[in-house]
């Protein structure tokens, strides 16, 4: 255990331990040893770390608490976290869920990893996904079946599942995630922690990608990397590890992410969206975000629920989900005829003028509130895709259609985070999806932040 029970590794944050230990009241090889045992003490039900590092990782805590003696300081070192199976990790398995990989293991560390690691991260493992990142759950042949931390019975999101539950449960205070449909938020929202999609190549995607796929840098349209945590200062502490120019872009280019928009409450103009075209949204969902909206009006913010700018949501979905197939179907045996190439150029254009029109809004708006998804988390369901459904509102709805709310951003390439704010009549989490500005990531962050010190709207963690 921690000395004098210093802190509660559980449920500290990044910034907490960090803190602990730039002042010495701690070691890395202490808080490796206590995310050791958090693991094996908690992960046996919930199988979330599906691959474990651990040899490398004490070298690696090792490394960090030499270099803390050595007066070093760097945005993680010497914190514990874990990455999600698709990122590529020298030495270690990376799979995608799919068993012709099981055994597959790449040279290098992707990008990403590679900057987590220059900050100083100690990498302990691995958390599970469904196959090919293809789901709202974390279940694949290889690995098993991921189990959200506050009802081993539900889904712990997807595709990022392995990951939120991770950092739910206190294994671990950080997980390296991506998202393209909702994989990152969909996780923390089921989970009751936060995280983050960035804009559209602002962390570099370099070495995220299935085996047998070129990772040479190219991004693959409207998949993003970003981080899951247990508080909003966490997020844009790893987005600042993450986010640049990469390649051969970084001879020339330098990122200077804009500051937050406001830095109070009652400061942000914030549109509030709990109704989709194509999306039922259950109560459990939307009425924790229309109470929010009212607690926001009556701190004196902003808050619209209508505008005329608001981009064609039927419309982006369509071209959203056509352009999606293509992608997720990409080198699949027997995968159904994808978009042709001129509809797919097509699409880009369709894709800078819708970003056209979120610019305009965004010019009366600071943030859009919106579900993350129309349901809290859901039992596992192992029926084929199609044949499943969601019971919202008491009434059997389509399984698919709830990517239209984790899509407005996706399409667009917008930054949002999801936060959490109220458990259900059972004790589940749900979160509000909180979509900012093109590149103006730290915006929805900083208004994430605010939530929790302002209303005290903090992780939701089991037990």
């Amino acid at each position: 255990m921690l000395k004098e029970k210093t802190l509660d590794y559980a449920r500290a944050s990044v910034g907490d331990l960090a803190r602990a230990l730039e002042r010495r009241e701690v070691s890395a090889i202490e808080l490796f040893d206590e995310a050791v045992r958090a693991i094996e003490a908690k992960d046996g039900p919930i199988n979330a770390v599906v691959v474990r590092d651990f040899d490398r990782a004490r070298e690696a805590a090792k490394a960090a608490d030499a270099a803390l003696a050595r007066g070093e300081s760097r945005p993680l070192l010497g914190v514990p976290m874990t990455v999600k199976d698709s990122h590529h990790t020298a030495g270690l398995p990376t799979t995608w869920g799919l068993a012709p990989f099981k055994d597959w293991t790449p040279s290098a560390d992707s990008v990403g990893v590679s900057r987590l690691k220059a900050a100083g991260a100690v990498i302990l493992g691995k958390t599970n996904i469904p196959p090919n990142l293809g789901d709202w759950q974390a279940a694949n042949p290889i690995y098993g079946r991921t189990n959200n931390p506050h009802d081993r019975s539900r889904s712990p999101g997807g595709s990022s599942g392995g990951g939120a539950a991770a950092v739910a449960a206190g294994m671990v205070p950080l997980e390296f995630g991506s998202d393209i449909g909702g994989s990152i938020r969909v996780p923390a929202h089921f989970c009751g922690v936060f995280g983050h999609k960035p804009t559209f190549e602002l962390i570099p995607t370099a070495g995220h990608a299935p085996p047998p796929i070129d990772v040479s840098g190219q991004p693959v349209e409207f998949g993003v990397v970003g981080p899951i945590a247990r508080t909003a200062a966490d997020l844009d502490r790893a987005l600042t590890c993450l986010a640049g120019p990469h390649g051969d872009a970084a001879a020339a280019l330098r990122l200077a992410l804009p500051a937050p928009r406001a830095f109070a409450l009652k400061d942000f103009r914030v549109l509030v969206l709990t109704d989709h075209p194509l999306v039922e949204t259950d109560e459990a969902v939307r009425a924790p975000i229309e109470r929010l909206a009212n607690q926001l009006a009556d701190l004196g913010a902003s808050v619209s629920h209508d505008t005329p700018l608001l981009p064609d949501l039927v419309a982006a979905h369509t071209l959203y989900m056509s352009m999606l197939g293509a992608i997720m179907n990409r080198g699949a045996p027997g995968a159904p005829p994808s978009i042709d190439a001129v509809a797919w150029m097509n699409g880009l254009d369709t894709i800078v003028g819708n970003r056209r029109l979120w610019r305009a809004l965004f010019a009366e708006h600071d943030v859009v509130l919106a579900p993350p998804f129309g349901v809290p988390a859901f039992p596992h369901n192992d029926r084929k895709w199609e044949e499943r459904t969601l019971e919202v509102n008491g009434r059997q709805t389509p399984y698919g259609a709830q990517i239209g709310w984790p899509g407005i951003a996706a399409f667009a390439g917008l930054p949002a985070t999801c936060a959490p704010i109220a458990r259900t009549a059972s004790g589940l989490p749900t979160g509000v999806q909180i979509i900012g500005p093109f590149l103006e990531d730290r915006t929805p962050i900083a208004f994430a932040g605010q939530l929790e010190r302002e209303l005290g709207l903090t992780a939701i963690l089991p037990g």
